[in-house]
């Protein structure tokens, strides 16, 4: 199964026997991505602590970026200027923008709303920054991403069944103006599915949005402080109603154990701040369960966080890692942050390999089993993992 338009390309080359997980690629001007995949977060145009060749050698085929903070700063003007996005960054990959929709959210004190768009404050220095659907493509343009997305309406969850009603129609409003006004044939323009936690609203805003044929389909609106159990559930409402020859994104997710769960009902891209936030504060995941590596125990333990991990972190002690912390050394959150995203890109590479082998199901237990959760939905998912995307 496959769907091609304007340079880029979207096969699916495997479905798993026993669930939805699904081996893809997308095909772009600047790679191809073999999906499922992990997208690290760029959010100014750096992936925090770390350059662009150590994110590749991570094993990341694309990247994120942001159009609200990067219109700030530098400007998209700026960015064009310096040869876009791939020549700003030193990335020469795909390359996806948010179009700045969770901000609405994130910075809610800073925005005022209405069926034109959004004007926020600066949360730099109070200057006024207005974003409608035609700007925030507009800035997409100038900043050259691969993968740009629908400027979307998102609210806070748990939230009045008129707020989320009015917020999804609106998003639905405004990526048919999305669709309108992006013309570049070398970018692919994604929709966003909202609809908050109500399943029958999920699945009228993605009819909608597939009748108006975008070239793929993102959830958005989630991960916003909702108990896992919860995002599964509007991922079994949603997922369904999208086209099987287009490409799924689920935004701003997450843990291991929600990648993994969002996996098995068919999803394709994922991106996080986590595992470089996570990463800058001592804690590094594993496949048997987070690490923190301030804790005393690791002092003088001279095994590496993972025998088998082939990146520079793993290279070192566990007790080197634990006092390159304790003493504030830089060194510590870089390397800790490689390691997570190295983990991460693992992960997944593993996890496709498993679907070609209609054996995603098995390979899914097992990491659960490993990381010490009794079911998918293990622990309440942090409202902060998406923050400032």
């Amino acid at each position: 199964m496959q769907n091609s338009a304007g340079g880029f390309r979207f096969a699916v080359h495997h479905t798993d026997a026993h669930s939805q997980a699904r081996h893809a690629s997308l095909q772009t001007p600047r790679g191809t991505v073999e999906l499922p995949a992990f997208m690290p977060v760029g959010t100014l145009g750096t992936v925090k602590g770390l350059d662009m060749h150590r994110v590749r050698e991570t094993g990341a085929e694309m990247v994120l970026a942001n159009t609200y903070h990067l219109a700030l700063r530098p400007g998209d003007q700026t960015v064009a200027a310096l040869g876009k996005l791939h020549a700003f960054t030193g990335w020469s990959g795909p390359i996806l923008t948010d179009s700045g929709g969770f901000q609405v959210f994130s910075l809610a004190e800073r925005a005022e709303v209405s069926e034109q768009g959004v004007k926020f404050r600066s949360h730099i220095d109070g200057a006024a920054l207005e974003l409608t659907p035609e700007r925030s493509i507009a800035i997409q343009e100038n900043l050259g991403a691969d993968v740009i997305m629908a400027f979307d309406h998102v609210v806070a969850l748990p939230n009045t069944p008129e707020t989320v009603a009015t917020a999804t129609w609106r998003s639905v409003r405004w990526a048919e103006r999305c669709r309108q006004a992006a013309g570049r044939p070398d970018q692919l323009l994604m929709a966003i599915v909202q609809g908050g936690l109500d399943p029958q609203l999920r699945r009228e805003c993605a009819q909608e949005l597939v009748r108006m044929d975008f070239a793929g389909y993102a959830v958005g609106g989630l991960s916003v402080g909702e108990a896992p159990t919860e995002m599964y559930r509007m991922l079994d409402a949603t997922v369904p109603a999208l086209p099987e020859d287009r490409p799924r994104y689920l935004m701003g997710v997450g843990r291991p154990q929600d990648l993994l769960a969002g996996i098995a009902r068919g999803i394709d891209m994922f991106d996080c701040v986590m595992p470089t936030r996570n990463g800058r504060n001592a804690l590094v995941f594993t496949d048997q369960g987070p690490l923190r590596l301030k804790n005393a125990v690791h002092a003088e333990d001279t095994r590496p966080l993972e025998a088998d991990c082939p990146c520079l972190a793993c290279q070192h002690s566990r007790g080197y890692l634990r006092h390159l912390f304790q003493a504030g050394e830089m060194l510590g959150p870089s390397l800790a942050s490689l390691h997570n995203l190295t983990y991460y890109q693992r992960l997944l590479r593993q996890a496709r390999t498993a679907i070609e082998q209609n054996a995603f199901t098995e390979f899914h237990q097992e990491k659960l089993r490993g990381w010490g959760c009794p079911s998918e939905a293990d622990g309440p998912a942090p409202p902060s993992q998406r923050e400032q995307r």
